[in-house]
């Protein structure tokens, strides 16, 4: 027994080593909170934004989706310049709804992307492509995703956030929309593995390397993308929104990350299964991370986010009685940040968007589905993707 004791005290030390200096770093990026910047309101133009924007849309088989997007990108008023639409040779029909929307709104464009280079993975190829194919008198260039369900107004709010703060890129976290009880439970947890690793939406991050984005509302300034020659530094990334956004950081650009909810909602994936397969194997970020911020992510996601259930549950099962000081403060600082995490669950809930889910209540359970959401970050961290949106790609893209 008291072999067991010390054995349950050792054990306890050894996690607290582990996760005591990740719930310092946790809590050094929550405390920055409160000074982040309020979330983007949707704004009348101003004349001076006349033909600004050119919007660029990669499509590849979205036709069950992309409607949402082609009316709201409608709604954008003078601002908007054009919306390029660059297919990569979609076969549901895609190109006829780009066509039928051409026919009410002449600004659309549709136009199909060359053949996929060596080294290039599709979705950073379709907007290389579009880019190259905006209006040199636009300012800004706008991607957004087919999924995307823009508000009026966004376009508007985004580039006078934009000029105001003096951004020479900035991207939104959107409004999710949640239809089904298993990605209620499941899509909250991984988007925490996010918030957990990174400063809020709306606080600038100085360091390049420690820059969020989001390519589903990516806004940058065209003489800024030109300047990087593109998409190419994010050529053969799966998360190119945050290699690119890295990257032009890291050449002394202001890049910003905000809170979009007000502007702009998202439905990703349908149901918990394809949420785990196509979200969960790029949240790890490692085409945009060295190799020692992946290990460093992956430690303080199990310290704070992983671990805490575990141990709790483990100590009602398993431990032995009475419980010994080094377990009484495990214990502790594992309640302590099951809290935190609770809170945290408010503080997201305004970026769901939930009236017409099946099992809406699920989500207020997500926390007991972070020790899931950990292990897809560390299995998504160690196998490189070779098909994504049907699109298969070598062992050497």
């Amino acid at each position: 027994m008291d072999d067991a004791l010390i054995s349950v005290s050792t054990l306890s030390l050894l996690l607290l080593l582990i996760q005591l200096p990740a719930t310092a770093i946790l809590l050094s990026r929550l405390v920055k909170g409160p000074r982040r910047h309020p979330p983007i309101q949707p704004q009348q133009p101003k004349p001076e934004l006349l033909g600004s924007v050119s919007v660029v849309v990669p499509t590849l088989n979205e036709a069950l989706r992309i409607s949402p997007l082609l009316a709201g990108l409608s709604q954008q008023s003078y601002e908007v310049r054009e919306v390029i639409v660059v297919d990569s040779k979609s076969q549901d029909g895609t190109p006829d709804l780009v066509k039928a929307a051409q026919q009410k709104d002449p600004r659309f464009r549709l136009i199909t992307d060359d053949p996929l280079p060596p080294g290039w993975v599709g979705r950073p190829w379709a907007l290389h492509n579009g880019f190259l194919h905006t209006a040199q008198e636009s300012q800004w260039f706008l991607g957004m995703d087919a999924d995307t369900v823009p508000h009026p107004g966004l376009v508007a709010g985004l580039v006078q956030t934009a000029e105001a703060q003096g951004y020479d890129l900035v991207s939104l976290s959107p409004q999710f929309i949640l239809k089904y009880p298993g990605e209620c439970w499941l899509q909250p947890a991984l988007l925490m593995t996010l918030l957990y690793r990174f400063d809020p939406a709306g606080v600038n991050t100085e360091q390049p390397e420690r820059v969020m984005a989001n390519g589903q509302c990516f806004l940058c300034r065209r003489s800024v993308l030109a300047a990087v020659d593109g998409y190419t530094s994010a050529s053969g990334s799966f998360c190119d929104d945050v290699t690119l956004a890295r990257h032009i950081a890291a050449q002394g650009f202001k890049v910003g990350f905000l809170d979009g909810a007000k502007v702009l909602k998202v439905r990703m994936y349908e149901g918990a299964i394809e949420t785990w397969k196509e979200w969960g194997r790029s949240l790890d970020l490692k085409d945009a991370s060295p190799r020692a911020q992946i290990w460093g992510d992956l430690w303080l996601l199990s310290a704070v986010q992983g671990f805490p259930l575990l141990i709790l549950l483990s100590y009602l099962f398993l431990a032995p009685q009475p419980p010994q000081p080094p377990l009484l403060l495990l214990l502790g600082l594992n309640l302590f940040l099951l809290v935190i995490r609770f809170a945290m669950l408010l503080a997201i809930a305004p970026s769901y968007d939930r009236k017409s889910s099946k099992g809406g209540w699920l989500f207020w359970l997500s926390p007991l589905a972070d020790p899931i959401a950990v292990l897809r970050i560390f299995l998504s961290a160690f196998r490189t993707p070779r098909e994504w949106r049907g699109r298969k790609y070598s062992a050497e893209s």
